[in-house]
């Protein structure tokens, strides 16, 4: 038995403005991606997504340029196959839409320099008249962990 608030829910999905529509576009996207699991070659369809669904319209997210390139390639029996299955599909629209990668979140380790580097590495910095080079000496000495 459902409690009244998961009612109300349930009817406020349900409804048709636009909540409802939602749900159903949805549910849509969701047919979709099980009958292109079903019709794609499996490589393929494990490297894509089916991302949306607009006038009639399939459109697929791939991973890589070479899989975009193989959907494309089969675009119309991919149309067709969906069409055969209860889906009003005039097309196929494959994009690539890479993964996103990570950001770092641990700080670069920072290495040990040896006494006898330092020493030489600070000697050149302090012979070297002001300059860039000069500057990145500095830099390099201050970040370096002695050892």
């Amino acid at each position: 038995m459902k409690s009244s608030t998961s009612q109300s829910i349930d009817n406020y999905l349900a409804a048709g403005d636009g909540a409802g529509s939602l749900l159903a576009h949805a549910r849509l996207l969701q047919k979709l991606a099980h009958i292109f699991a079903d019709i794609a070659p499996a490589h393929l369809a494990q490297a894509s997504t089916v991302a949306n669904y607009r006038a009639g319209m399939v459109v697929i997210h791939a991973a890589s340029g070479a899989v975009a390139t193989k959907l494309r390639q089969l675009a119309p029996t991919l149309s067709q196959e969906f069409g055969k299955r209860g889906c009003e599909c005039i097309g196929v629209i494959v994009k690539v839409q890479t993964a996103e990668i990570p950001r770092r979140t641990t700080p670069p380790a920072v290495r040990p320099l040896a006494s006898g580097a330092r020493r030489e590495i600070a000697g050149l910095r302090d012979r070297l008249p002001p300059s860039p080079l000069r500057d990145a000496l500095h830099t390099l000495l201050s970040r370096a962990a002695d050892e």
